[in-house]
Parts: structure tokens; C-alpha cells; sequence
């Protein structure tokens, strides 16, 4: 080998070793993932160098704010129905929205209350106090909420007694905070709150499917975006996504 030769062949070894720039992951998240991503997040970063800008907020907020501009490259929501309005306006790059867990909703009060039966029992236990709910008319939770409780004939009786927060973790604030004495929120809220417990949990023919679906923004620039949503979908992140309370997709989702 000529020393030209050498020469060129230590220098490709040198820039394969070479790390990938590093990038900033702007994530759009539900207030429900707000402990998960943080968990799975912060081992992507030290895995990949890449660093999360994490934001978190109500799936509608979150929606709205990807609707006005906002400079986000992946938003994982709470909602199929949220994240298929995006993708309907061209805002989502296609074929990257991926459904990536589920949950339970669950009725909540403090960590010292007995369970109790979703019927009359419900109304009797508030006693004229709040339930906190997240907003029953565009955040998935309260959405959610509000179906389960037509479900068992309760909505009607319970709807002027609701405490409506913005996100389903101010929702759960107010029970721990014992400003309420019971809430609905999803099972992986309940069990990252040590000061509540769960009275009772709806069934899932109860409220429309839970389901997370993620996706990349059409106007993201991080290349990096991509290796996210892929690692988001590996078994390592869903050992710690089930290990928080969350579980496997429904299968109705697409």
C-alpha cells in the first residue's frame, strides 16, 4: 500500500469514528407521559448524544399549538381523533404516525379511601364536594371520562359537581392536594402519585379506546426525530412504558 493509500485509509477510520452531530428533539407530549418520556428520554439522550426539549400540556393544547406553528418535530397525544385532524392538514410527515401504548381510566381519591362501586356509590361518596375531570370537552381524559360516566348513568347527576382542570395531571394535583375527593385519570397517573389510590377502574367498553399515537411534524428539520419514534417503539422503552402503568395499544388502532 502506497503511503497516499495510508494515508487515506487512517483518514476514513478517523471520520467513521467520528460521532453524528448531535441534535435537539423538540417533543410535544401529553401530560400523561410527563414521568415516562423523562425516564425513557434521558436514556435515548445518553445513548444517541442527542438532547429533548420536553413540552407537555393537554393532547387538544398541544394540537392547537402544532396547528399555529409551533416549532415541534414529534407530538405524542392522548387522542387518535387529535392526531388525525393534524395529518388531515398535511402537518404530520407521512406515514410516521405509529400508535405507541394505551392506558386505563381509573377513579381516583385518597390514598386512605376505600374503594368503592361505579354506580350511586360515586355520588354519595362527593357529598357535595368536586370531582376533578380534565376538560370533558377537548382533553382526552376528561373525553373519556365523560363517556364512562354516561356509561353508568352518572354524567347527568355529577356533571355540575365536575372540577375541570386543563390536563389530566391537574386533575390528579387537585385529589392529592385534597381539594377534591375523587378524580378520574388514567392508571399511569394514579400509580406516579404516591397521596392517591384507585377506587375503581372503568371498563374499556366503557369510553372510546385509549390509545397514544406519536408522529413527526411535517415541518421538522431533526433527523434525529426519526431514531426517537423508532426507539419509542423498541422493547427497552416498552419495559419502562408498562413498568409506569401504561399498556399495549388497543388493536382497533391503525
Amino acid at each position: 500500500m502506497t503511503f497516499l493509500l495510508r494515508v487515506l485509509y487512517v483518514l476514513s477510520l478517523s471520520l467513521a469514528a467520528l460521532p453524528l452531530r448531535a441534535e435537539q428533539v423538540t417533543v410535544f407530549a401529553a401530560a400523561s407521559l410527563r414521568d415516562v418520556l423523562r425516564e425513557v428520554g434521558a436514556v435515548w439522550e445518553v445513548e444517541t448524544g442527542h438532547s429533548l426539549r420536553l413540552s407537555f400540556a393537554g393532547s387538544s393544547a398541544l394540537a392547537r399549538q402544532v396547528q399555529a406553528g409551533a416549532p415541534a418535530d414529534l407530538i405524542w397525544l392522548a387522542n387518535r381523533d387529535w392526531m388525525s385532524n393534524l395529518e388531515a392538514q398535511g402537518l404530520l410527515q407521512n406515514g410516521t404516525q405509529v400508535p405507541l401504548v394505551g392506558n386505563h381510566l381509573v377513579l381516583i381519591g385518597p390514598a386512605e379511601a376505600p374503594p368503592l362501586s361505579l354506580g350511586p356509590e360515586v355520588t354519595a361518596r362527593l357529598a357535595g364536594e368536586r370531582l376533578a375531570m380534565a376538560l370533558v370537552e377537548a382533553v382526552p381524559a376528561g373525553i373519556y371520562g365523560k363517556a364512562a360516566l354516561e356509561h353508568f348513568g352518572l354524567w347527568q347527576d355529577l356533571a355540575p359537581k365536575v372540577a375541570q382542570a386543563d390536563n389530566v395531571r391537574a386533575a390528579l394535583a387537585l385529589v392529592a392536594l385534597g381539594e377534591a375527593p375523587l378524580g378520574i385519570v388514567y392508571a399511569s397517573d394514579a400509580m406516579a402519585e404516591p397521596r392517591v389510590r384507585i377506587l375503581a377502574t372503568f371498563p374499556p367498553e366503557s369510553h372510546p379506546a385509549i390509545t397514544y399515537p406519536a408522529a413527526i411534524v411535517a415541518d421538522s428539520t431533526a433527523t434525529a426525530a426519526s431514531d426517537l419514534l423508532t426507539y419509542l417503539q423498541s422493547p427497552i422503552a416498552k419495559e419502562v412504558f408498562l413498568r409506569h402503568g401504561f399498556t399495549d395499544p388497543p388493536q382497533e388502532s391503525h
